[in-house]
């Protein structure tokens, strides 16, 4: 076999292995949706004459509106990652920067702290957390579902990663004009970093909007329910028996995700390759 052949051969192989990883992991989504357009009958094959696909649509997503609020658990799940994702920016890029542009007695040790600290399952530190928040009587509320969440190590790695690839001549210029350290933060740092805000953005909103863990341990009340919280509301309220209207609601919940990746795409990909540049 030739060199060229060969070469061949081997990106078709690893396309295959793409292509095949690729329908693993929308074939969830599109029986998801599909099964959100059929009546019971249909999704597990019991019927032979099925209602239309529009009178199907009509009631699965109407029951998924109406009879549950999942208008509701989406303006939390806004409210909730929303919350997270600014005070996550809030605080890490200053630590980035700090980290990155300054040298201190124990910048080691502490960037050490922060790397340990992205082997820690989050479930290791749940009852310190839990009891804590008993003590504070915030169980139950919007704050006990984003505390935890606060900051964010992971993000203290990404941006110091692009940071230190970013020139110190421009930053000593912003320096001698004037400008504090938060200015040059604000004004200089936060619009050259965009591209790397908008991958963690990604990584941050998908993570904490598919959340059930914690918000299950917190969280009592319908009214204060996130989306995947909010759908074992439903499954609850439903008795596990009407998955179109089930499928329905867990299609409403996915949507904003995807069609936010898709928006966001590019600058992901820029993002995430930028920070990998030194």
């Amino acid at each position: 076999m030739s060199e060229t052949m060969l070469r061949r051969a081997k990106a078709v192989g690893a396309h295959a292995v793409l292509m095949l990883g690729a329908i693993a992991s929308i074939f969830p989504l599109v029986w998801m949706w599909r099964a959100s357009t059929q009546s019971p009958g249909e999704i597990f094959g019991t019927v032979s004459d099925a209602p239309p696909v529009l009178q199907n649509i009509a009631d699965n997503y109407g029951r998924a509106l109406f009879e549950t609020p999942v208008l509701r658990f989406l303006w939390n799940g806004v409210l909730m990652t929303g919350s997270i994702l600014f005070f996550q920016i809030l605080t890490t890029v200053t630590c980035a920067y700090a980290l990155a542009k300054y040298d201190f007695k124990g910048k080691k040790l502490l960037f050490g702290i922060v790397l340990l600290t992205l082997a820690v399952p989050s479930q290791a530190t749940a009852l310190p957390l839990f009891v804590g928040l008993v003590q504070l009587g915030q169980l139950d509320t919007f704050f006990g579902v984003i505390f935890p969440s606060l900051t964010s190590a992971f993000a203290i790695f990404l941006f110091s990663q692009f940071i230190r690839s970013f020139p110190d001549e421009i930053i000593l210029a912003a320096r001698l004009d004037g400008m504090t350290e938060i200015e040059i933060v604000i004004r200089i740092m936060i619009p050259a970093m965009l591209p790397a805000i908008a991958a963690f953005a990604i990584f941050s909103v998908t993570g904490h909007w598919n959340s059930l863990y914690w918000p299950m341990i917190v969280i009592r009340s319908m009214d204060l329910a996130p989306p995947t919280l909010g759908i074992l509301f439903f499954r609850s309220a439903e008795g596990g028996d009407s998955f179109g209207p089930l499928m329905a609601a867990a299609t409403l919940v996915t949507a904003p995700l995807i069609l936010i990746f898709l928006a966001a795409q590019r600058q992901f990909v820029q993002g995430v390759t930028m920070t990998g540049v030194k």
